[in-house]
């Protein structure tokens, strides 16, 4: 069997996206228990210059969103990232779900040995389609999303791996 370029990215990239809607139900259900005011997390990160949770999932996904366009070859949607609470947050983390599975697999399948450039800061960036998504677009995505773990998880939230992971697909418990 062979794996396919949108089989390689696109649901693991979704079964993320869904885990992190799930860290911001925990976080905010934590909130809630503590008596904790959620912008303590929302604006928590674990270093100074790194970014705080709110940005962290802005970032992941983005990251989704423009992987799974710049493939497909079509126009990402622009985001305001103004969210402001846990529940702002799981609605862009819904509208990015909702946009990653718009695309057709095809599409990106295709996109396997197609140049895909993109700016990043001053520079612009280009790289075949398959070495973009699995070595620049996975590990890009998969820091925020573990880097927004670690902040909850660092500010005493109760999260498992189960957590970070979401919904695994098609897992059988024996």
């Amino acid at each position: 069997m062979s794996l396919s370029l949108y089989q390689a990215s696109i649901p693991v990239m979704l079964q993320m996206l869904g885990g992190l809607s799930g860290l911001c139900d925990k976080a905010a259900a934590h909130c809630a228990e503590k008596k904790i005011d959620p912008a303590a997390l929302l604006t928590a990160r674990l270093y100074p210059s790194m970014y705080m949770f709110q940005k962290q999932v802005q970032v992941a996904t983005d990251w989704a969103r423009n992987t799974a366009g710049r493939l497909a070859g079509v126009d990402v949607p622009k985001l305001a990232d103004d969210e402001a609470s846990f529940e702002d947050l799981k609605a862009r983390i819904a509208t990015a779900i909702a946009f990653v599975k718009s695309i057709d697999p095809a599409a990106i399948d295709a996109a396997a040995d197609r140049e895909i450039s993109w700016k990043a800061g001053p520079n612009m960036r280009a790289m075949q389609g398959a070495d973009f998504a699995l070595h620049q677009a996975l590990p890009q995505f998969f820091f925020h999303t573990t880097t927004a773990y670690a902040i909850l998880r660092h500010n005493g939230v109760e999260l498992a791996k189960r957590d970070f992971m979401g919904d695994v697909p098609r897992m059988k418990t024996l």
